[in-house]
């Protein structure tokens, strides 16, 4: 089990480019960003953390642009992974957007990972010419489409959302397989999701049952002969080491912690202080 920082991007705070090396070097294994275009001011979607229109933190409506964003960090660090917690795929060309994406994992040497959602506002959705009763199906043919552009000589696709002929687009991604986490509720109907189409959950900040969901994700996982174990990412927001060892034994692969980047005076110190309760190792520069 490893641990990584997620940022709440925004112009308001601190620059990926400044952010992410004292991350890095803090001794942390990853960096997270999320993403949201815009947010329509009028919306009938309610935030699943309020339960209505309200949204809980203003930084929805001031997030940057993920892969801009990790793209400054892949810039200025060597280790750690770049990570989407989450992006919304569907809200892009899948062309255009696996071409940013493998160009991130080429310019990174194989770094990347990428969180996606299905995405809670349905409005914001809308925009984009989203169905929401189809998001997911449309979700799962960008990945499938995304891939192949990513591994094969002359890719192709021929789906509802997703439809292209044979064609060259390079680079391909240095991994041979770009990981894909899937964050929402611990429901059995995402978890079946992502058995058939990713490699792994993102829980919601709401998560109070991680131990019961992680076995019902194996069980599904197991019943859908996958052979490698989920990877599950947790957001947390304070280490206790009984409940850390316990995620350790349940087969929880990474935490992760939010942070204040108001500054770097700031940022430094709760990144010096998590390290030192987590008992990572700081990176030799």
């Amino acid at each position: 089990m490893d641990f990584g920082i997620v940022q709440f991007t925004s112009d308001r705070g601190l620059m990926p480019h400044i952010l992410a090396p004292l991350i890095e070097n803090a001794g942390f294994a990853s960096y997270y960003v999320p993403e949201h275009g815009h947010i329509p001011t009028r919306r009938d979607a309610a935030h699943p953390q309020t339960g209505d229109e309200t949204l809980p933190d203003d930084r929805y409506m001031r997030t940057l642009d993920p892969w801009t964003s990790l793209a400054a960090a892949a810039a200025v660090t060597e280790r750690i992974r770049l990570g989407t917690a989450v992006a919304l795929p569907v809200q892009s060309d899948p062309i255009t957007l696996a071409k940013t994406i493998a160009t991130l994992d080429h310019l990174s040497g194989g770094r990347v990972t990428l969180g996606v959602g299905f995405g809670w506002n349905l409005d914001e959705l809308e925009d984009h010419h989203v169905p929401p009763k189809r998001r997911r199906t449309m979700l799962r043919e960008y990945l499938e489409a995304m891939r192949a552009l990513w591994t094969q000589e002359e890719a192709e696709f021929d789906g509802e959302f997703v439809r292209f002929g044979p064609s060259w687009a390079w680079p391909k991604s240095t991994q041979a397989h770009i990981p894909v986490q899937v964050g929402g509720a611990g429901t059995e109907k995402n978890f079946k999701w992502i058995a058939r189409s990713a490699d792994g959950w993102i829980t919601t900040p709401g998560e109070d049952d991680i131990e019961g969901s992680v076995a019902l994700l194996k069980r599904i996982w197991a019943d859908s002969g996958r052979e490698s174990d989920p990877q599950v990412v947790v957001l947390d927001f304070k280490p206790v080491a009984e409940k850390l060892e316990k995620w350790r034994e349940i087969g929880v692969t990474t935490v992760l912690y939010g942070l204040p980047d108001d500054s770097v005076e700031r940022a430094s110190g709760y990144l010096a202080k998590l390290a030192g309760k987590l008992e990572l190792a700081p990176a030799v520069v």
